[in-house]
């Protein structure tokens, strides 16, 4: 019954933390070592859970999706005026989605296991908190995604590939990125979301297909598809709150928060309380 308890709140600790800046991977992995010591709930439980709220997003965005999907589909048949903003938005999309397939592929291994050490994760929430703090702070201009082009989308790409570390958090790396290219918050926020449907949701089904008739899993089945479900559910608010918030205020609570967690962790790492893994 304890695995479905640690299933259960890492679920809710999933979609509290996905859509924030302040890496969702990153604190399912401490709140995981916390409730199960010594063990580690798994980059693949992490990459299931996490199709819950990436569900949530294509609910979310369920009409801008179809709307980008159906364009795209037709101006690549000539029905479609091929410079609609929602149309370049549909390839800028795939293109942004190349480096982290890639690097994820090429990288599998070590992402698995080397790069989910704590050590890592306490250093990426504290560098990179300050790295979206800056971005913030100087990016002070309006573009919207209608002025995007092909380079800032190949960059928003390479920034996402950053969340594939423990600690960085995909929306971060996306949104810090939008925002030293100059975009508003709520677009910079937007795309993030959008950019990583097909990442999430690929990681988190060949995940899924690895997983299949193993037998060493930390957390099994049955509270996986459990912590699934209430990613979904809670995620929904979740995209809500964050949109309606970035509209008027600036990322700067999230950047002291990545930045004493950082700390904490370093100290309970320290002292023995958490092991690195």
């Amino acid at each position: 019954m304890y695995d479905w308890l640690v299933a259960a709140v890492l679920g809710i600790v999933q979609a509290l933390t996905e859509f924030l800046p302040i890496s969702s991977s990153a604190h399912v992995r401490i709140v995981g070592e916390l409730m199960l010591p010594g063990k580690d709930p798994g980059a693949f439980f992490t990459a299931i859970i996490q199709i819950g709220t990436e569900a949530a997003v294509v609910v979310y965005f369920w009409k801008d999706i179809v709307s980008i999907i159906s364009k795209w589909c037709k101006a690549l048949v000539g029905k479609h005026d091929r410079k609609d903003p929602e149309v370049r938005l549909g390839w800028l999309i795939i293109i942004g989605s190349i480096p982290i397939v890639v690097l994820g592929l090429l990288f599998q291994d070590a992402i698995e296991t080397t790069l989910r050490s704590l050590w890592i994760t306490a250093t990426m929430l504290i560098v990179f908190g300050l790295i979206i703090g800056l971005a913030d702070w100087v990016g002070k201009k309006q573009r919207t995604l209608d002025d995007m082009h092909w380079g800032q989308g190949i960059l928003f790409g390479l920034a996402q590939s950053l969340a594939l570390i423990p600690g960085v958090s995909r929306s971060g790396g996306t949104i810090m990125a939008g925002r030293f290219m100059g975009f508003s918050r709520p677009e910079a926020a937007r795309y993030s979301f959008l950019l990583a449907i097909p990442a999430v949701l690929g990681s988190g089904f060949y995940s899924v297909y690895k997983s299949l008739g193993a037998s060493d899993m930390v957390i099994g089945w049955g509270p996986t598809i459990m912590a699934t479900i209430i990613a979904f559910i809670l995620g929904l608010f979740v995209i809500h709150w964050f949109l309606g918030y970035v509209k008027t205020k600036s990322f700067g609570i999230f950047v002291w928060y990545r930045v004493a967690l950082g700390i904490v962790l370093y100290i309970l790492l320290g002292t023995g309380v958490l092991a690195a893994g």
